[in-house]
Parts: C-alpha cells; sequence; structure tokens
C-alpha cells in the first residue's frame, strides 16, 4: 500500500499489553479512542468519532510497524499476523510479532521492560469526512470517516506529528481548514481570533492585529520544538 501525501500520524496514552502464548507472544493495544478530546495539535482540537474507522478497515493490508520505521514491520494483516478492529471504546489492535527478526525481538522485550508503552496510527483524510466547529474558544475537529489506515505503531516517544516529507502535520491540517473557510467567503480572523486574548478598550484594531501575529509566531515556535 503506497502512502499518500495527506498522510497523518495520531499518538495515544494508553497501555501496551504483552502476553505469553505457548507458541509465541501477542502484542495489543489501542491505536485511538472514540469521543476522547486530544490535547492541543496547532490552535486546535480533535475528536473521533465511533465507526470512523469502518471503512478503512476493508484495506487489504495494514501494517504494524515499531515506531512507523517501514525498515521495522512486526506483522500484517495481509498474512493474518495482524488483527485491526473497532471496538467501543477504539482502534483495538493485536499481532503476533515476528521473533525471527531483530525488530519483533527488541519490540517485545522494550515492552516488557515498559520502555514502550505507547501507540500511534497513520491515516489519511483525502477522500474521508471531517467537521469542523468553530464556535467554541478552541476550534474542534471531528473526525468522522478515515479514508485510509495504513498501519499502526507501538511508539518510544510519541510527540506532534512530524513536519517532514510526505506526513501531515498538525499546522498543515489548519492552514487548510483556514483557506476553506476563505474559499467559503467567512473571515478567518473571526476563528483565530479565539486564539488571542480580548482586545484592550484602548487597543486599535492593528495593534490588536499585530499582537495577534506575535502569538501566532509564539505558537509556530511552540510547535517547532515540540517537535524537534
Amino acid at each position: 500500500m503506497q502512502m499518500g501525501k495527506n498522510l497523518e500520524r495520531r499518538y495515544i496514552n494508553t497501555a501496551i499489553e504483552l502476553r505469553d502464548d505457548d507458541a509465541a507472544p501477542v502484542i495489543s493495544g489501542y491505536a485511538a479512542r472514540f469521543n476522547e478530546l486530544s490535547e492541543e495539535l496547532y490552535g486546535f482540537k480533535e475528536i473521533i468519532l465511533p465507526g470512523a474507522f469502518r471503512d478503512a478497515l476493508q484495506a487489504t493490508d495494514i501494517r504494524a510497524l515499531f515506531n512507523h520505521d517501514p525498515s521495522q514491520i512486526v506483522a500484517r494483516t495481509k498474512n493474518n499476523t495482524l488483527r485491526v478492529w473497532e471496538d467501543d471504546y477504539g482502534l483495538r489492535y493485536e499481532f503476533t510479532p515476528n521473533m525471527k527478526t531483530t525488530a519483533g525481538r527488541d519490540l517485545v522485550e522494550l515492552i516488557r521492560r515498559g520502555e514502550v508503552d505507547q501507540s500511534s496510527f497513520s491515516f489519511s483524510m483525502e477522500g474521508g469526512k471531517e467537521e469542523w466547529d468553530d464556535s467554541r474558544d478552541m476550534p474542534l475537529r471531528r473526525i468522522i470517516k478515515v479514508a485510509r489506515l495504513y498501519d499502526v505503531s507501538p511508539v518510544t516517544y510519541p510527540a506532534y506529528p512530524s513536519t517532514s516529507v510526505g506526513v501531515r502535520s498538525a499546522k498543515e491540517v489548519f492552514e487548510e481548514h483556514i483557506r476553506k473557510l476563505e474559499e467559503r467567503g467567512v473571515d478567518p480572523g473571526d476563528v483565530s481570533d479565539k486564539l488571542a486574548p480580548e482586545a484592550e478598550p484602548w487597543e486599535e484594531d492593528s495593534q490588536r492585529q499585530a499582537r495577534l501575529k506575535i502569538l501566532r509566531r509564539k505558537a509556530e515556535l511552540l510547535f517547532k520544538k515540540e517537535v524537534i
């Protein structure tokens, strides 16, 4: 499965389970949780609705990777070593890692020691469905339908999505939302103003816009600090 240019990644702070069956160790956990409000991404928050992965789960192949590294593939649905499904709480996965590989053995040991205990997933919304609520103090993105699910990954260190080539950052998601508002004739300032403090009575519009620009710049610097 070739990853699209609009690939996104999200991380979840839930425990990964490891059980030692007679045949081989089994790793399981949640890659996403429904109806849980995310941390601030880049001027917005996000929530995934139940059923969002229903169509994406019909894909012919989904991988389990260690740290989203395609060179460290540990299981896949194509050969029935990985199962990914929705339950009442979110997107759940379970897989049997290949213990004949260094990646498989290392992952099991790191989970056993508690050094890897969080999960992530890669997805694309191109052809999916989302809604934005700009009436809140901070815009909310509701993910209704994920178009494609590429992988689920136990990860060493969750962070904001990367801005590297081929990975769509939260900043780009928000900027696209602003662009679509402009196409509909909506003033993005009506949304951006919610990210800034209330104007002082003495403050002229030009001064307020300058202050807002500074706040945006601070947000960008904070974002860059988180992803480096």
